[in-house]
């Protein structure tokens, strides 16, 4: 493809990270140049924050689980022993402390709608929204992993549909406290008269519905955004249903172009077919990136870390994603036609695949997930991977790349010296930030959710109006 057919789309970048040792490359924490296991320390996520925020990084997508990967095997054993996301701490917490060493960068908060009411969740949003001055997104998540919901009192998820459902009324609960609850103007400080407050200008908002209960008003006044800035993280069916109903930014993982190209195009036409237009939501697809100063620098990287690579680890995370106890399979056994009450897409990705010629056998997918998880790796020097982002972008519509690590911070270190300058060369990467809270940074068109959002019909008056 002729570079200039590739000059004119801007590539938006997001980081993908854990509070946890090993994300989504699972045996790289033993790796010499790795700091994951500085997690604990708020220092690791400062100075992450602003690396990031000097490439001019969208945000930092933090992800989360209430649960062990204990599919494999049938027990959690093989996830504990490979750190494979547990320990794991809190995301909600490093939020301030990033916040405060950064002007700009934006921070995706991974939160699930099965394990927390949404009274008390709606208070916490609102409350970073302030503190960080409009920098919050939300990643809406389902859950998936059957030890979640026994931890939470429950024998396993709802069915994978019924997730939704259930989330739908979760969501219309918060648009109600964060959209319906305060008037623009009730807050009005008045000294004089004393009043802090105007009550009248504070609605309770009666929602009864099938699994909530919620009469009262919104604990919190409005955030800059009011609703944060909404990510989803769901490709199968259901899960594009309910994204093109409510997200901002989509995150989706494909592990070729062609299957990509068709899970974007199913976005775009669900956004269209809500009443919203075809980019209404940034889609940013699941990437790893290994690069140095030369091809062959990068390669011999590449190398050096997959001396690394835990191959049972990364058939642990891949049997909680998918469902399926891989243990169970010989390595050279295609991945057949599975139903899942786990993340579908990740099943319909790898049989779209075969039905492209391409077969996956458990040991293919325990290799190439090794580093990377379920999203492809790059590898090259900067010149190399600019021109295969911009590929990607050209032959699949999506806006831009999650970007996880192999090791940590060396992997983004690698990625804004090396991959970003090239881009920018080529008038393919922001130079700046845009001014404004995070839902402006990213779509341009205000702080407050549009008004051709669902979001948008719970304003006050809306429902009154209607």
């Amino acid at each position: 493809m002729p570079n200039d057919s590739r000059m004119t789309r801007q590539i938006r970048f997001n980081a993908f990270d854990m509070n946890c040792v090993a994300h989504q490359s699972s045996g790289m924490w033993r790796h010499p140049d790795d700091r994951s296991a500085n997690y604990k320390d708020l220092s690791y996520w400062t100075d992450l924050a602003q690396l990031l925020e000097s490439g001019t990084f969208d945000g930092i997508f933090i992800a989360d689980v209430l649960g062990t990967y204990d599919v494999y095997g049938g027990t959690n054993e093989a996830a504990i022993r490979h750190g494979a996301q547990v320990p794991v701490g809190d995301p909600v917490l490093l939020v301030s402390a990033m916040a405060a060493v950064t002007k700009n960068l934006g921070f995706g908060v991974t939160a699930g709608t099965a394990y927390e009411h949404p009274y008390p969740f709606a208070r916490r949003m609102s409350t970073l929204d302030h503190l960080t001055k409009g920098r919050v997104g939300w990643n809406v998540v389902t859950g998936y992993l059957p030890s979640a919901a026994r931890n939470m009192g429950n024998d396993d998820q709802l069915e994978h549909d019924e997730r939704y459902e259930h989330a739908d009324e979760y969501l219309e609960v918060l648009y109600k406290l964060w959209e319906g609850s305060w008037e623009d103007d009730a807050v009005i400080r008045d000294r004089q008269s004393g009043v802090f407050t105007d009550p009248q200008k504070v609605h309770e908002i009666g929602h009864e519905g099938k699994y909530f209960s919620v009469p009262g008003i919104h604990i919190s006044e409005p955030s800059p955004q009011r609703t944060p800035v909404i990510y989803q993280a769901g490709a199968s069916s259901r899960g594009i249903e309910f994204a093109a109903g409510n997200a901002e930014a989509i995150f989706v993982a494909a592990p070729t172009k062609a299957v990509l190209k068709n899970t974007v195009s199913k976005i775009r036409d669900a956004l269209e077919a809500a009443g919203r237009d075809r980019y209404a939501a940034r889609i940013y697809t699941l990437l790893t990136i290994i690069t140095d100063e030369t091809p062959e620098k990068a390669k011999a990287k590449h190398e050096d870390f997959l001396q690394y690579a835990d191959h049972e680890g990364a058939l642990v995370f891949m049997s909680g994603w998918m469902g399926i106890d891989l243990s169970q399979y010989e390595l050279d056994e295609p991945v057949g036609n599975v139903k899942s009450n786990a993340i579908q897409s990740v099943i319909a990705n790898y049989q779209e695949s075969a039905a492209h010629g391409e077969t996956f056998t458990v040991r293919d997918i325990a290799r190439i997930s090794a580093i990377g998880g379920l999203g492809p790796t790059l590898v090259g020097s900067g010149s190399e991977i600019a021109d295969q982002l911009q590929e990607w972008v050209a032959e699949t519509d999506v806006d831009g790349f999650n970007l996880a690590y192999a090791i940590t911070p060396g992997t983004f270190e690698d990625i804004v010296r090396y991959v970003i300058p090239e881009l920018r060369a080529r008038d393919a990467y922001p130079t700046s930030y845009a001014e404004g809270t995070l839902r402006q940074k990213l779509h341009g068109k205000g702080d407050r959710l549009p008004d051709d959002h669902k979001g948008a019909g719970y304003r006050v008056g809306a429902l009154a109006n209607s």
